[in-house]
């Protein structure tokens, strides 16, 4: 896709979502080229979700030490994907939010990493919400038991944002909105005095559904990036 493309695509998918929500600009597999078209169209947030290409991508545009850091000031990244945590250690060092996490151990490697690098990483606790499975989350017991261990103490160096959910793949948007409203009831139960404020629901083709079910941060890729 040409860079006037890319462009045009930010902005219409900036102008179509409502101001108050956040989209993160999904720019996994594609090109650092692509990446700073889009950047310099107005967006700031990247989904990445292999963490070899984010940190590639963060080194040559982001990191101090790549010389270009001052080019993309404001330039966030995002882990989307299902992050093994094997892998959370190259990225603990910058990464502006962990979408995914999905397991209690996770949270412990996230949080041994923070306090590695004398920072809290935000994340998002991801719940099992689709009737696929091969969707990834956390049941809604095992989200409780977690939210118990962190108004606990646990994990004091990563900072637990909101959750997140993937809804099933299907034209029946009566499902898919059944799906995000049902994690938008259990955001709206847990989230009170916890400091909560991120919900992350839709992608490219449902984004409008899970925006009327509340969603307060998309992941949107094809529509601005074209196919992969």
């Amino acid at each position: 896709m040409v860079a006037t493309d890319i462009a045009r695509n930010w902005q219409e998918v900036r102008e179509a979502v409502p101001s108050s929500v956040e989209v993160i600009a999904v720019s996994k597999t594609k090109p650092i080229e692509a990446v700073e078209v889009a950047y310099a169209a107005g967006a700031r947030s990247f989904g990445e979700n292999r963490v070899q290409e984010l940190v590639g991508k963060h080194e040559a545009l982001t990191d101090p030490a790549g010389g270009r850091s001052s080019e993309f000031e404001g330039l966030d990244w995002h882990q989307i994907g299902t992050l093994q945590k094997n892998k959370v250690k190259y990225i603990a060092p910058f990464v502006g939010l962990i979408h995914a996490v999905d397991e209690e151990g996770l949270l412990a490697e996230i949080d041994k990493r923070a306090a590695t690098c004398g920072r809290r990483i935000p994340a998002l606790l991801q719940l099992h919400i689709a009737q696929e499975s091969s969707k990834f989350g956390l049941s809604e017991a095992e989200l409780e038991a977690l939210v118990d261990q962190l108004d606990g103490g646990a994990w004091p160096h990563v900072e637990v944002k909101g959750l997140m959910g993937m809804a099933t793949f299907t034209s029946d948007e009566g499902q898919v909105a059944q799906e995000f409203g049902g994690l938008r009831k259990l955001f709206d139960r847990l989230a009170p005095g916890r400091g909560w404020d991120t919900l992350s629901m839709g992608m490219s083709g449902d984004w409008r559904i899970a925006v009327e079910e509340g969603s307060t941060m998309v992941r949107i890729g094809s529509s601005i990036f074209g196919t992969r």
